[in-house]
């Protein structure tokens, strides 16, 4: 089936954090199609489930309980089928071991949470609307961690 939709999921086992992330998509008047799921281990049971159309980005918290960020992203990076999913961390971690670690686990890009929605609606409108072929072709360090 062919999406026009951009398909997105969140992962994210703060209630607050998934309500504010799909307002924020609904304003943002970006065609988009957002899943969201509670932790790590629910996420891998829909990106594994034969009916699901993978999205074309995850967000993944780092700090959540049953499986973290850190783990389901190691998982999600060991699965040939899942190589093409853009996985931006987003997480209220700023901390340089962090970082450093899901740079070198394969993630695409590292967002700390913003503290107000007008700024989490400038950063999701600027992870939407990334060339991520030609981002990830160049990903260092210093345009791994997006500051806006």
């Amino acid at each position: 089936m062919q999406h026009d939709s951009i398909l997105i999921t969140l992962a994210d086992d703060d209630e607050d954090d998934r309500l504010f992330f799909i307002d924020a998509f609904e304003e943002l008047k970006i065609n988009t199609i957002v899943n969201t799921v509670n932790n790590g281990r629910e996420l891998l049971i829909f990106l594994n489930h034969p009916d699901t159309i993978l999205p074309s980005i995850i967000f993944l918290d780092l700090n959540m309980p049953i499986l973290n960020g850190i783990e389901c992203l190691k998982e999600i990076k060991l699965n040939d089928q899942f190589k093409e999913i853009v996985v931006a961390i987003y997480s209220t971690s700023s901390s340089d071991q962090d970082i450093e670690d899901t740079f070198v686990l394969g993630a695409n890009i590292y967002i700390k949470k913003p503290s107000n929605f007008d700024s989490l609606k400038k950063i999701l409108a600027e992870i939407v609307t990334i060339n991520w072929q030609y981002h990830t072709s160049g990903l260092n360090k210093d345009n791994f961690l997006l500051k806006l």
